[in-house]
């Protein structure tokens, strides 16, 4: 995966400034799941005539995998798997109250407000991912701070009588 993340990092730096690389990170990898979202969504409801509402489910679970993925290792840089079921649990959580949001906002926005059901999500799906990028920022992939007792930390010596 370094090897592809590295290509496309050398071609967003041509394009972007560099302190904007986690930004287009985001974007890319969210894009890239929301391609995945909105992909299954049309085949699953169009093709396959399974129920809206359902196709969202099923599309946001397999597009949850290719997020989760994607912005741990390469948006917000974090190679560290020690933690990674602990943030699976927490992206999961927040995903889920996602999931919550976007269907309730699908219902409102197709069977209320008779929008078509594809341009509602790709709608809903924006604005969700704008939320998502602060709280993925503060609560899931959040760099840990070497503590103040570890960076000035001596081994006790203890002294035998």
């Amino acid at each position: 995966m370094k090897f592809i993340t590295g290509k496309v990092d050398r071609i967003i730096a041509f394009f972007i400034p560099t302190n904007y690389l986690k930004v287009a990170r985001y974007i890319i990898a969210g894009g890239t799941a929301a391609a995945t979202d909105l992909i299954l969504l049309y085949i699953l409801t169009s093709v396959l005539h399974v129920w809206y509402l359902l196709s969202a489910i099923i599309a946001f679970l397999v597009a949850f995998v290719v997020s989760f993925t994607l912005q741990k290792f390469w948006t917000f840089d974090d190679q560290n798997t020690d933690r990674w079921k602990a943030q699976a649990t927490i992206y999961m959580l927040i995903a889920t109250i996602n999931l919550g949001l976007n269907t309730l906002l699908m219902y409102v926005a197709v069977d209320f407000l008779h929008n078509h059901y594809f341009i509602s999500q790709f709608v809903i799906s924006g604005l969700l991912a704008f939320e998502q990028y602060f709280i993925y920022q503060i609560f899931v992939f959040k760099k840990k701070a070497a503590s103040a007792d570890s960076v000035h930390h001596t081994p006790t010596q203890t002294h035998e009588h």
